[in-house]
C-alpha cells in the first residue's frame, strides 16, 4: 500500500473560493483528490515541455497582477534575458489588476523552457501556459 503523505499549502482566499466552486461544479469528493489532480497535470506539462528539443515555435500565454511591486520590470528583464527566442510579444488587459501576455517564440527548444520557468516563477505571476509545435 502506498503511504500517504500530508501537506499544507496556502492559498489567497479568491484563488480558494474559486477551487471549492470549481471542485463542486466537478463533482470531486474532496480537496485533496482535485488538488492531486491539478499537480499531476502540471507535471506532465513540464515533463512535455521539457523533452522538447531541437527548433521550435509556439507562444507562451502568461496572466499576472500588475499591481505586484517591480513584477513588470522583473518579467521585461526576463524577456530581455531570452529576446534571441522571442519575435513578438501581445499585452491585453483585463482587469484593474490582471494583465495577460502572448509571448511568441521561436528558436531552441531548451532556451524557450527557461524562459517558460524564468516567467513562471516571478511573484505576481498567476499561470503561465505553453503551446510548442514544431516548425
Amino acid at each position: 500500500m502506498t503511504k500517504i503523505v500530508r501537506v499544507g499549502v496556502t492559498f489567497p482566499p479568491e484563488l480558494l473560493r474559486e477551487l471549492d466552486v470549481t471542485i463542486e461544479e466537478l463533482g470531486y469528493n474532496s480537496r485533496s483528490k482535485a488538488i492531486q489532480d491539478a499537480v499531476t497535470a502540471f507535471i506532465t506539462e513540464q515533463r512535455l515541455l521539457k523533452k522538447q528539443k531541437g527548433k521550435k515555435a509556439g507562444v507562451l500565454v502568461m496572466v499576472y497582477n500588475h499591481q505586484v511591486r517591480g513584477l513588470e520590470d522583473d518579467l521585461i528583464q526576463a524577456q530581455h534575458n531570452h529576446r534571441q527566442v522571442i519575435c513578438s510579444v501581445l499585452h491585453v488587459h483585463l482587469s484593474d489588476r490582471e494583465c495577460l501576455e502572448a509571448v511568441a517564440v521561436k528558436g531552441n527548444a531548451e532556451e524557450i523552457r527557461k524562459l517558460a520557468q524564468e516567467l513562471a516563477t516571478k511573484k505576481g505571476v498567476k499561470q503561465v501556459r505553453s503551446t510548442i509545435i514544431t516548425p
